[in-house]
């Protein structure tokens, strides 16, 4: 769940795409069910779930599986404002919004991000990053597990910086376990 609007609403991510629904009210399959202080009952294909907010995201399909079945092969992303390929996901099973950044080394995210997912930096070594603004020093972490559409990739390298991020770049450190092709307005990423 994104967000509560109120005591009735719930801000929620469907397929990728953000819809308001107020208690009993369906949209693309999904139903809110209940709504309580941070969490959100869920109902699709007659399949029930518990949304908190800020979890990260859940699959809840026909079968009544939740969670990654495995069998996911390739992400599709649409393209977003400015050019951009943005999209939620999950690092440590914290949701997140990540940005696809091909030129990134590595997954890069801020400070404060780190902090509100919970990553421990007191063991991490500090290291010289060049950026678009120059060289900046962060720290550098191996994160448990980064979960894209489905898909979950362990111990993924990234650093953290001090300045404040809008997303998670999403780098290299992740993306090279896919091939990725581009067609117009969407980005694949096939497992390899």
């Amino acid at each position: 769940m994104a967000g509560q609007i109120g005591r009735s609403k719930a801000l929620l991510m469907i397929d990728g795409q953000p819809v308001t629904l107020a208690v009993g009210q369906t949209r693309h399959g999904v139903t809110l069910r209940a709504l309580r202080d941070g969490e959100a009952e869920v109902e699709r294909d007659g399949r029930t779930a518990l949304v908190r907010q800020g979890q990260a995201p859940l699959r809840l399909d026909a079968a009544g599986s939740t969670g990654d079945t495995g069998s996911t092969r390739e992400i599709v992303l649409p393209m977003g404002a400015g050019g951009h390929f943005v999209t939620s996901g999950a690092i440590n099973g914290r949701a997140v919004r990540f940005m696809v950044d091909t030129g990134a080394t590595v997954v890069a995210l801020s400070a404060a991000e780190a902090a509100r997912i919970g990553l421990d930096l007191t063991r991490s070594p500090t290291v010289a990053i060049g950026t678009a603004n120059g060289s900046v020093e962060a720290r550098r972490v191996t994160l448990s597990a980064v979960t894209l559409g489905g898909v979950t990739v362990a111990n993924v390298a990234a650093v953290v910086l001090p300045a404040p991020m809008a997303h998670v770049l999403l780098g290299n450190s992740f993306l090279q376990r896919f091939q990725l092709r581009r067609d117009n307005d969407v980005m694949r990423l096939q497992l390899r």
